[in-house]
């Protein structure tokens, strides 16, 4: 009988999905917990991008201002930034699997309460920002689970940097499908259908976890001590890290300064581009489809060696993009330019979570993503709450404009620190066996000839 560590890889060789029959950029799939999580997320991913477009549009039409939607945006993303290192501790302490069936519940209720509210007509501005609130909230602790929990699904840890790249592949494949189908839906019949359908998807990424086989891990308990020093054990690790420093440090610039101009996308759908909910829907889509595609670039490559470079590279297009979309006036010039930004959002992003995935220490994995969250969720509100605030005074478009011109500085800086962090990341692919030397046993004077890719 196989050991309850070993039955899911059993399962996932004897599946039709096998890693012989599926394509190399997909190869994570041959594990069933993975496959379960991916079908899950995806139907639920598509009704939580109808939401985002959703909430948008009715705070715009409620109010006319730029500077509430900033404030949403705000309150839906400042609890990451305040909860999601302590939520780290607790990741790192409890059962990641239940942990996520209890945030995932929490989410319907949420998505159902303002379904019940909008399609009643009860709906107000500060019921948005409350309920924005507890979403956040129940972000702070989803997020660095879902993260610390995807290593747990695959059982051939050689297959996790696929992993994510196919996790970003079902985000942005929703992150395309969703907005559209909510500009649609936002046309037809208004906002509350699209919260409704967002509360009904939670059903299915609910039945995929309750049907997941996940190894119970031991906890070791005599290790559990005060949430404060989990707390700081966790930052010293990542302040000793000049790699995961540096990583999470440029994601919480483009964070800060250039993902904001999602919280503009209606003021430029409506004010500069004269158009509406449909308008709308198709510049996310745009986005989506760029950052569809990046995904998709990523899981075609066969190893994390040589990803450090594109940190830099997706933070400087990114950015440059941003900027050519600012002065845009037209619909047609102004999508191939979101496709551009979804692109280099995504390959950043994605880059980013695999190499910390890849270095981090297992006891410490919660917390070093509660960290990834908390810059790249936490610093969002404040970067959306300051870009309402200058669309306001200065115009939607000088703001995406200042935001894309700090991408591109940011890109820059980490370009010039690529040669010391390959130093320090090469030690540790040496002892988890990634450089191919290490792996084959080949002796020390080969290994320096390794080309110096992180």
């Amino acid at each position: 009988m196989s050991s309850p560590a070993t039955a899911p890889d059993a399962e996932a060789t004897n599946s039709p999905l096998n890693a012989g029959k599926l394509s190399y950029m997909w190869r994570a799939l041959a594990h069933r917990n993975f496959r379960l999580f991916f079908y899950g997320q995806t139907i639920s991913l598509v009704g939580t991008w109808m939401t985002r477009i959703a909430t948008g549009w009715l705070v715009y039409r409620l109010t006319g201002s730029a500077f509430l939607l900033g404030v949403v945006g705000f309150a839906g993303q400042f609890p990451s930034f305040v909860l999601a290192p302590f939520a780290g501790v607790f990741v790192d302490r409890w059962n990641r699997h239940r942990l996520l069936i209890f945030t995932q519940v929490l989410a319907m209720l949420q998505a159902l309460t303002m379904a019940v509210l909008t399609l009643g007509g009860w709906i107000t501005i500060w019921q948005v920002v409350v309920l924005s609130i507890l979403q956040g909230i129940i972000n702070a602790f989803d997020m660095p689970t879902r993260q610390s929990l995807i290593v747990e699904l695959i059982d051939k840890k050689e297959d996790l940097s696929n992993a994510i790249a196919v996790n970003s592949s079902m985000v942005n494949a929703a992150r395309l499908l969703g907005p559209s189908l909510g500009g649609v839906i936002i046309a037809a019949a208004g906002e509350g259908w699209c919260f409704m359908i967002d509360a009904i998807s939670y059903i299915a990424v609910l039945g995929s976890l309750v049907m997941m086989k996940v190894p119970q891990k031991p906890r070791d308990h005599s290790k559990d001590k005060q949430i404060l020093h989990d707390l700081r054990e966790g930052w010293d690790y990542v302040a000793r890290s000049r790699t995961i420093r540096s990583i999470l440090l440029l994601l919480a610039l483009v964070s800060l300064v250039g993902m904001p101009y999602t919280v503009l996308m209606p003021v430029m759908a409506d004010k500069v581009l004269g158009g509406g909910p449909n308008t709308l829907g198709l510049m996310m889509a745009a986005t989506g489809v760029g950052a569809l595609i990046g995904a998709l670039f990523l899981t075609a490559r066969k190893t994390v060696l040589g990803l450090g470079k594109y940190i830099p590279l997706a933070a400087g297009l990114f950015g440059v993009a941003l900027v050519l979309f600012a002065m845009s006036r037209s619909l047609w010039f102004s999508l191939p330019l979101l496709v551009v930004t979804g692109f280099g959002f995504i390959n950043q992003l994605a880059v980013s979570n695999t190499l910390l995935q890849t270095i981090v220490d297992e006891d410490k994995r919660g917390r070093v993503m509660s960290f990834y969250v908390m810059a790249f969720m936490g610093t969002a509100p404040f970067g959306s709450l300051l870009a309402g605030t200058m669309a306001e005074w200065w115009g939607a478009p000088t703001t995406l404009i200042v935001g894309g011109i700090g991408c591109v500085l940011g890109g820059l800086w980490f370009f010039r620190l690529l040669p010391e962090l390959r130093e320090e990341i090469r030690p540790i692919y040496r002892q988890k066996g990634i450089l191919p030397e290490i792996a084959t046993g080949v002796q020390e004077a080969t290994e320096l000839r390794v080309p110096p890719e992180s």
